[in-house]
């Protein structure tokens, strides 16, 4: 397995940038159109315009970019486990991934929300909470990138 993850590392590195990239779109998007989504009268056109448009980032784009960053991101890991989970800084980093995976979740259920018509918090909650995927990207980056402890 070893010699197979060393052989595509390169390969793997790519796609889980392409996924990650993705899934960053879409956790940086679907907030804003839950902003948006707030403003909008239940069962109106406009509501329902972006039932589809939630429903279908969040199905077709985040949760495959989501899965494919773990996956591609496990198989870099598995390829050095030790070396790398003996760094402090892949600790914080992969904190901030489960962080961001936890919020994605969070997402979601307020999707499902939207899509009952049951949404009660304001466009200003979305706001904020638009701020916290930035918050664990600039982490994340910084983690992996600079390596810093």
């Amino acid at each position: 397995m070893q010699d197979f993850i060393g052989q595509y590392y390169n390969w793997f590195k790519a796609f889980h940038i392409i996924a990650v990239m993705a899934w960053m779109a879409g956790m940086l998007y679907l907030p804003r159109l839950f902003v948006y989504h707030a403003g909008a009268k239940a069962g109106s056109e406009m509501s329902e315009t972006f039932k589809t448009m939630e429903r279908r980032l969040l199905k077709f784009i985040m949760n495959p970019a989501m899965i494919l960053s773990w996956l591609f991101g496990g198989l870099m890991l598995i390829s050095n486990m030790s070396g790398l989970m003996a760094q402090p800084w892949m600790h914080m980093k992969l904190t901030a991934i489960v962080l961001m995976t936890i919020i994605h979740m969070l997402y979601a259920r307020w999707y499902k929300g939207f899509f009952r018509d049951e949404n009660q918090k304001t466009a200003k909650f979305y706001k904020i909470w638009n701020e916290a995927p930035t918050i664990l990207m600039i982490i994340i980056v910084i983690m992996a990138v600079a390596e810093p402890f």
